[in-house]
C-alpha cells in the first residue's frame, strides 16, 4: 500500500526501522542528534547576529533600529498623529561596511600555488594557477567571496561552498565550482572546530526549501514530508513569505574513518595492506620496515529530509567543501559567540538618531510658539486665534479698549520666543557620531574625509593607520581563500582523471590551453621536434606535493594603472627605454587599439630581449637557423684560410723552383768554363756524380762539386773537387 503522506515512513522511523537497511537509519539518526546539537550550539550567538543584520538592514521605513516599546511612547497618542513625536532613522552603518567590504572587492586576495617538494613542478603549479583562475571565472566566484565578506563584516560569519557539476548533458567530465550560500543561518557546521574556516569539522548542515512541485520531479519516488521542522535562528521556511508548500531538506556532509594497517619498505615507500602496491613493494623488499594503524578520512555526502535518504555519494575532497568567514571570534563560558562590525555600534547609532529626533523636534516646534497676551483681547475673535499656529490667516484682530485700569491701553499680543536647539543637543548629536567612528575602527581619514594632511604620502599614511582598525576582516578572508584553493589543489587531480584539455586564465586575463595527462609519470612531458625544440608540454598535476599562499593587494587591473604611471616617469627620465621598453608601456593602455600596437611596436624590438627562446618555439627556431648559419660560416672562413695557405705554399714551392733552375744554370756554366781543360770522359764523370747525389739527398745545390752547402760560395773550393766526404770518380785528375 503507498503510503502517499508518508506518515508510516515516518512512524517506521520512531522504532528505527524506516530506512533502507540499518545502516541508513544509523545515518539518520546521528544526523537528527547533530543537527539539534549545533541549533542548540548556535542558537545564543545567532540571536545577536540576526538582530545585527535587521540593524544594519534598517531603514526610515522599518525603523528596526528603534526599540518597540520606545516607537510606542512616541508614535500616535489615541489615533492622533498631530502630536507624535519624531523618530528618524539616519543609517550611517552601511557606509561604514562597505569601506570594508568595498576594500576587500578592489584587493581580493589572490591564492597563488608554490610547489611543496622536490617531485613538485614550478610550471604545473602555474597550471594550478590558471587552472583555478579559470574555476573562479566560471563560478562566478567574485558573487560568493563578496557575499561570505558582506555578512562576515556584517554579522559576523559567511560561507562559500565547493561544487562538481557536469560540463554539459552530453559530457561525463566534471567542473569544479565555487557557489554561493546567501543565508549564512542555513549552515550548521560542527561547533566543536577549532580552525576559524572549519578545516577540522566532522559534520556540517546546508538546509533548503524546496516547493513541493519541484521535491516530487526531483524525487518523485520520496515522500513529501520532512522532520527538519526544527528550525534555527534566522533559518526560516520560504514558506513564511511565498504563498506554496514546501519541503525542507539538507545537504549533510560528515566523515567517515577507513582504518588500515599502513606499512614502510626501503626507500622510505610507503602503502597501505591490501592494494597492488603494497603486494609489489612486498615481493621486492620482503617484510616491511615497520607498521602502523592509519586512519583514512573520507567524506561522505548525502541529502535528507530528516527520516529519509533522497540521495548520497562520496565526496571527492578530503576536506568538508565547506568553507568558513569569520569575523570576531569568542569563546565564553564554553559558548561560541561571533561578531561583525555592526555590534558594538549599535548604541552609537540608536543615540545619533535620537538626537537628531530631537534636534527636529525642536526646530519643528519653532512655528508653533504660543502668543502672549491680556484677557479680553482675544474676546471675540478666539477662534481665528486658536487657529493662528495652523492656518495662515491674513490679519489677526484684538480688542483695543482693554485698558490696565488706570485708562492706559494694553500692548498687543506678542509671540513668545521660539525653542532653539541647544549646544548641549548639537554637542551630543556630533559625539554620537564619533562614537560610530571610534566603535567601527574607522575614522575620517578612512572615510574620505579632508584633514590637515597634503602630501599624497601623508593622506595614504593615514589612510593606512585607519585601516589596521579593520585589517582583521580582510586577513580573515584571506585565510577562507587560501583554504579553498588548498581544497582545489586537492580536488584537481582527482576530477580531472582523464586526459583532456584544459583552459587556463594567467593574471592578466589572457587565456592559453593546456594538455593534462594523468596517467604520464613525470609532472611535465616536453615533446621536441627533430631540432630538439619544445613544441608542446603535457602536464600531470597529480605528480607531487603543491601548497598555496594567499597575497592581499591591489587587482591586477590597479597595478597595471599603477605600472603604466611609473612606466611613463622612466620613460620620460630615459628616452632610450623606448627601443627596449616601449612595447610594454603602450600595452598597460586603456584606449581601443593599443594590444594591436603593442604587438606591432613588439616586432621592432631586438628578438634577444623579448623571449629566451623556451616559451617562444618560432623564435627558437630562427636562432638555431642562424646559429647553424653561423657555424657553416665559420667552416667556409676556415677553408678560405686554407686555400690562402695552400696558395701561399704554391707561391713558394714556385720561387724555390725558380733557385733551382738559376743554380742549375749557374753549374752548367762553371762546367762550361771546367770544360776546356777536361776530357770529355771526366766531365760525363762528374756529371753523373752530381746527379746521384742529387738524387740521393734531395739537396740540388748541396750536391754541386765544390760546395758544402748552398749558402756556401762556388769559388771557396778548387775547381773539379767533388763534394766533401765523396771519392772522385776514376780517371779524374788529383
Amino acid at each position: 500500500m503507498s503510503d502517499p503522506t508518508g506518515i508510516a515512513a515516518a512512524g517506521a522511523v520512531a522504532v528505527g526501522g524506516s530506512a533502507k537497511d540499518k545502516s541508513d537509519a544509523d545515518v539518520l539518526a546521528t544526523a537528527r542528534t547533530r543537527l539539534d546539537m549545533a541549533i542548540s550550539a548556535l542558537s545564543e550567538s545567532r540571536e545577536d547576529e540576526l538582530d545585527d543584520l535587521r540593524f544594519f538592514a534598517a531603514s526610515p521605513d522599518n525603523q528596526w533600529q528603534w526599540p518597540a516599546d520606545v516607537l510606542a511612547t512616541r508614535g500616535a497618542v489615541q489615533g492622533q498623529t498631530i502630536n507624535a513625536r519624531p523618530c528618524l532613522t539616519i543609517n550611517k552603518l552601511p557606509q561604514h561596511v562597505h569601506q570594508v567590504t568595498n576594500e576587500q572587492r578592489q584587493n581580493r586576495p589572490q591564492p597563488k600555488v608554490i610547489p611543496a617538494d622536490d617531485a613538485a613542478d614550478e610550471e604545473v603549479a602555474e597550471v594550478y594557477n590558471g587552472v583555478i583562475r579559470h574555476i573562479e571565472y566560471i563560478s562566478d566566484a567574485d558573487v560568493a567571496y563578496d557575499t561570505a565578506c558582506e555578512n562576515q563584516v556584517t554579522y559576523g560569519e559567511g560561507y562559500v561552498r565547493i561544487l562538481t557539476e557536469y560540463c554539459d548533458e552530453k559530457s561525463f567530465d566534471q567542473d569544479i565550482k565555487i557557489g554561493r550560500i546567501r543565508n549564512s543561518f542555513s549552515v550548521y557546521m560542527d561547533p566543536l572546530i577549532q580552525d576559524p574556516c572549519g578545516a577540522d569539522a566532522e559534520w556540517c548542515f546546508i538546509t533548503e526549501d524546496l516547493p513541493l512541485k519541484e521535491f516530487q520531479r526531483l524525487y518523485p519516488n520520496a515522500s513529501p514530508l520532512s522532520t527538519l521542522q526544527t528550525l534555527g535562528v534566522g533559518d526560516q521556511e520560504i514558506s513564511q513569505w511565498l504563498n506554496e508548500d514546501t519541503v525542507r531538506i539538507a545537504g549533510y556532509y560528515h566523515v567517515d574513518y577507513d582504518k588500515t594497517t599502513l606499512n614502510l619498505y626501503p626507500g622510505n615507500q610507503s602503502a597501505f595492506v591490501g592494494t597492488l602496491e603494497d603486494k609489489m613493494l612486498k615481493d621486492m623488499f620482503g617484510k616491511p620496515i615497520k607498521s602502523r594503524v592509519s586512519e583514512r578520512p573520507r567524506i561522505k555526502y548525502c541529502k535528507i529530509n530528516g527520516y529519509e535518504i533522497l540521495e548520497e555519494r562520496e565526496w571527492a575532497g578530503k576536506y568538508i567543501p565547506v568553507v568558513r568567514i569569520v569575523g570576531n571570534e569568542f569563546e565564553v563560558d564554553g559558548r561560541l559567540y561571533v561578531s561583525g562590525l555592526v555590534r558594538n555600534a549599535k548604541d552609537a547609532q540608536r543615540m545619533y538618531n535620537y538626537w537628531v529626533s530631537q534636534e527636529a523636534e525642536m526646530l519643528a516646534l519653532a512655528p508653533k510658539a504660543p502668543f502672549i497676551g491680556y484677557g479680553g483681547q482675544f474676546e471675540g475673535y478666539e477662534q481665528q486665534w486658536k487657529t493662528a499656529n495652523t492656518q495662515n490667516w491674513p490679519y489677526l484682530e484684538v480688542n483695543p479698549d482693554v485698558t490696565d485700569g488706570q485708562g492706559a491701553t494694553l500692548p498687543l499680543p506678542q509671540r513668545a520666543q521660539p525653542p532653539m536647539a541647544s549646544s548641549g543637543l548639537l554637542q551630543a548629536k556630533a559625539g554620537a557620531a564619533e562614537d560610530i567612528k571610534s566603535t567601527t575602527g574607522q575614522y575620517n581619514a578612512s572615510l574620505g574625509m579632508g584633514s590637515n594632511e597634503r602630501s599624497g604620502k601623508a593622506i595614504l599614511a593615514r589612510q593606512r593607520e585607519g585601516d589596521v582598525g579593520t585589517y582583521h576582516y580582510g586577513d580573515n578572508l584571506a585565510r577562507g581563500i587560501r583554504h579553498i584553493a588548498r581544497q582545489l589543489i586537492d580536488m584537481i587531480p582527482k576530477i580531472y582523471d582523464t586526459q583532456r584539455v584544459a583552459r587556463i586564465i594567467g593574471e592578466d586575463g589572457e587565456t592559453k590551453m593546456v594538455k593534462i595527462n594523468p596517467d604520464q609519470q613525470q609532472p611535465v612531458n616536453k615533446i621536441t621536434n627533430e631540432q630538439g625544440i619544445v613544441i608542446e608540454k603535457i602536464y600531470n598535476p597529480g605528480v607531487g606535493k603543491y601548497d598555496v599562499v594567499a597575497t592581499t593587494g591591489p587587482g591586477y587591473a590597479t597595478k597595471r594603472q599603477e605600472a603604466l604611471e611609473a612606466m611613463a616617469q622612466l620613460l620620460q627620465g630615459n628616452p632610450q627605454l623606448w627601443q627596449v621598453a616601449g612595447d610594454l608601456f603602450v600595452k598597460n593602455m586603456d584606449w581601443p587599439g593599443a594590444q594591436e600596437m603593442s604587438k606591432r611596436f613588439a616586432k621592432t624590438i631586438d628578438p634577444k630581449l623579448m623571449s629566451d627562446g623556451e616559451d617562444n618555439p618560432a623564435l627558437a627556431a630562427a636562432q638555431q637557423q642562424m646559429q647553424a648559419m653561423g657555424a657553416e660560416m665559420e667552416q667556409m672562413h676556415t677553408m678560405l684560410q686554407n686555400v690562402s695557405k695552400s696558395l701561399d705554399m704554391r707561391e713558394m714551392e714556385v720561387k724555390e723552383f725558380d733557385s733551382q733552375v738559376k743554380a742549375f744554370d749557374a753549374e752548367t756554366k762553371r762546367l762550361s768554363a771546367v770544360q776546356a781543360s777536361m776530357s770529355p770522359e771526366q766531365i760525363q764523370d762528374i756529371v753523373m756524380g752530381t746527379v746521384h747525389g742529387m738524387i740521393t739527398s734531395g739537396d740540388l745545390v748541396g750536391e754541386m762539386p765544390g760546395r758544402e752547402s748552398p749558402e756556401e760560395g762556388m769559388s771557396e773550393m778548387p775547381q773539379g773537387m767533388p763534394p766533401q766526404g765523396q771519392m772522385p770518380p776514376q780517371g779524374m785528375p788529383q
